[in-house]
C-alpha cells in the first residue's frame, strides 16, 4: 500500500495545489499579493498561486507530523535573516500566512484543531492525500518500473 511518505514531497505539493485550486473553501486573501511570508524574507513570492502551493504543503506537513501547533510551523517555514555583517539568525515565517491557510484547510474538513495539542488530519484529508500518492507512484512506475518493488 502506497502512502503518502513514499512518493517526493515537490511532486505530491504539486499535484495536491492544483486540486485545492478546485476547493471553493480555499482561496487566497486579497493581502497575499501584496505581503511577504516571514521577515526573513526580501520579498514578495514570485509564483503567483504561491498560496495553493503553501496549503499543500501545510497538509502534507500536518499528516507527517501531526499533531502540531501552529508555532512548530511557523519555525519550520521560517528562515536565515542576514542583519549587517553579524550572523545570520533564524526569523519565524509569518503567522498569518500560515494561520488562514489552517484555517481554511478545516473548513475544507482535511484538518482538525485540538484543543491544547495542535492540528491533526482528518480521515477524508488522509484519505485525499493518500489517493493522491497512490496515482503518483502508478505514474513513477510506468516511467521507472524498477520503483514497482516499494509499492
Amino acid at each position: 500500500m502506497v502512502k503518502t511518505f513514499d512518493v517526493p514531497a515537490d511532486v505530491l505539493i504539486e499535484k495536491l495545489a492544483e486540486l485545492l485550486k478546485q476547493d471553493p473553501n480555499i482561496k487566497p486573501p486579497a493581502w497575499t499579493q501584496f505581503a511577504k511570508t516571514g521577515s526573513h524574507a526580501e520579498r514578495v513570492p514570485l509564483k503567483t498561486d504561491w498560496w495553493y502551493i503553501r496549503c499543500a504543503s501545510l497538509l502534507r506537513k500536518v499528516y507527517l507530523h501531526g499533531p502540531i501547533g501552529l508555532t512548530d510551523l511557523k519555525s519550520m517555514y521560517g528562515g536565515k535573516k542576514q542583519i549587517g555583517y553579524n550572523l545570520a539568525h533564524h526569523r519565524d515565517a509569518g503567522g498569518a500566512a500560515v494561520r488562514k491557510a489552517l484555517q481554511q484547510l478545516e473548513t475544507s474538513g482535511y484538518i482538525l484543531k485540538v484543543n491544547g495539542k495542535g492540528r491533526i488530519i482528518t480521515k477524508e484529508g488522509m484519505k485525499k492525500m493518500d489517493n493522491l500518492a497512490k496515482e503518483i507512484h502508478k505514474e513513477l512506475v510506468e516511467i521507472s518500473p524498477e520503483l514497482k518493488r516499494y509499492a
